[in-house]
């Protein structure tokens, strides 16, 4: 291995542990941080994205572990996230390469600085569990948003899990910190897993970039959960408002 592959393994394994590390502890954003950083190191959009699917199945990895032990999940409203949204991430993944680049990235900043801002302006908002009855109406209108919100994942593919945190945490009652482990295990493994096989069987992967990417992943799934776990909701809360008030407004700056 020359010097100039080494820099690029250490590079992509810093970028790995800390966009998914901070994705565990505010509940997404990995792909604000790490699909541009794939571009950046010199990838061409698609297979940057199918190479950050798959290796975005590590996050989900390793929260889960820590997740698991801590009991955080629960089983009914898991499975109407994985119901709902596996549909919306097929649909979505496969029309992403005809989506115009630009205005979807803006649309997206838009929506996630919305989500910031949102959640700033209601101080007690997820603060503690407060969970709604699985009704007929709660379970249609949840899964509808579910399923808007898989189909943003699949193609727009950049932080959607903070979309799936504050609709848990709005619409269904869980506190910030059940609502980062629903999504870090639900959507890490099962969403992103089933857009990384679409991506993979229709683009490209950097299949040597994958080590580095998965560890880091994999490392910084976990720490990221540990500290959510360890420190409670309010300290999830602020960083998923600051995570997703700087991501979306790095957003528009890349549609500048």
């Amino acid at each position: 291995m020359s010097v100039s592959e080494l820099l690029t393994q250490i590079a992509l394994l810093g970028i790995a542990i800390g966009a998914n590390g901070l994705s565990a502890l505010a509940g997404g954003g990995a792909g604000l941080v790490q699909l541009p950083a794939l571009i950046l190191l010199g990838l061409p959009f698609a297979m940057a994205l199918a190479t950050h699917k798959v290796a975005s199945v590590a996050l989900g990895l390793g929260a889960t572990g820590r997740h698991w032990r801590a009991s955080s999940l629960d089983l009914k409203r898991s499975a109407v996230v994985l119901g709902a949204g596996l549909p919306g991430v097929c649909l979505g993944a496969s029309m992403v390469l005809a989506l115009p680049d630009q205005a979807a990235t803006a649309s997206l900043g838009l929506l996630t600085l919305g989500l910031g801002l949102y959640s700033a302006r209601k101080p007690d908002l997820g603060t503690m569990d407060e969970l709604r009855p699985l009704t007929a109406s709660t379970v249609g209108v949840g899964a509808c948003g579910l399923f808007i919100i898989g189909v943003l994942n699949g193609s727009l593919t950049s932080g959607t899990g903070l979309f799936v945190t504050l609709w848990l945490v709005r619409w269904f009652g869980l506190s910030y910190a059940r609502a980062v482990a629903h999504t870090l295990v639900l959507v890490g493994l099962g969403w992103n897993g089933m857009g990384a096989l679409v991506l993979g069987l229709s683009g490209e992967i950097r299949w040597d970039w994958l080590p580095a990417l998965v560890l880091g992943s994999l490392i910084g799934g976990f720490l990221g959960a540990h500290y959510s776990l360890v420190k409670g909701s309010r300290l999830v809360k602020r960083c998923f408002e600051i995570l997703a008030l700087l991501m979306g407004g790095s957003l528009l700056i890349r549609c500048l």
